[in-house]
């Protein structure tokens, strides 16, 4: 089963980075600019295992208490781990331990918790900026994040804060507002988020946009990291 398993995984993979190659072309990007970030939610340690052996090196998890014992599980891999979930301040300590990159960071109450976990577990937690463009200032979205007008003032505090490091922006494309259903608008407004930030925090260059559905938009508009489940690992089991 692990070989039947192993070669429907790589003939996935290899169709998405088909996709992401012809994306890169259309929109005149070098290739190695885009990066895959495999979201393994819902499949077993034994996916991600197979995954690694066929070159996956970053992997993405939205729920603490699955991804906490398969990091553990996989903790031999050279895997980068990033939790894209929302996140609750109780589950940090956990999520700490073996997160390499938070893309999820939308308010600062959780910003402190981060910092003084990091330090804790003595590991530099990269952090990106969830941003909500279906959110009024001063709210946060629906499916997390901060408004827009928000991003400047998280940015400088996760700059400031110990064990952490400001890796950039996220987003999910928005289910209402003025971009719902317009992907490729939203993914160009988190772009000019993204240039009016690295202005202040030149660093802060990454760019995580993007899931199975849309990945072209993504790319067409200049995200640096594509989030890909379905479109690798296949459509999940329904969760009852």
């Amino acid at each position: 089963m692990t070989d039947d398993r192993r070669t429907q995984l790589a003939q996935n993979l290899a169709r998405v980075e088909d996709r992401i190659f012809t994306a890169c072309a259309k929109a005149g990007r070098p290739r190695d600019e885009v990066n895959l970030i495999v979201v393994t939610k819902t499949y077993p340690a034994s996916d991600v295992r197979l995954l690694a052996e066929l070159g996956v090196r970053q992997v993405a998890e939205n729920r603490d208490q699955e991804a906490a014992p398969k990091a553990a599980e996989c903790a031999d891999l050279p895997l980068t781990w990033h939790f894209v979930g929302q996140l609750q301040t109780n589950k940090v300590r956990s999520v700490a331990g073996y997160a390499g990159i938070v893309q999820s960071v939308d308010r600062a109450r959780l910003v402190t918790a981060l910092s003084k976990e990091a330090v804790r577990a003595e590991r530099e937690v990269g952090c990106l900026i969830q941003v909500a463009l279906d959110a009024e200032s001063g709210e946060r979205g629906a499916r997390g994040g901060v408004a827009p007008d928000g991003v400047e003032a998280l940015a400088d505090a996760i700059a400031g804060a110990q064990g952490l490091r400001l890796d950039g922006v996220m987003t999910v494309a928005p289910l209402a507002g003025p971009f719902a259903g317009r992907q490729l608008a939203a993914f160009e407004r988190l772009m000019e988020i993204s240039t009016d930030l690295r202005a202040t925090h030149p660093a802060a260059n990454m760019v995580s946009a993007g899931m199975s559905s849309d990945l072209e938009d993504a790319v067409a508009a200049g995200a640096t990291h594509v989030r890909v489940g379905t479109a690798v690992l296949g459509v999940r089991p329904r969760l009852g």
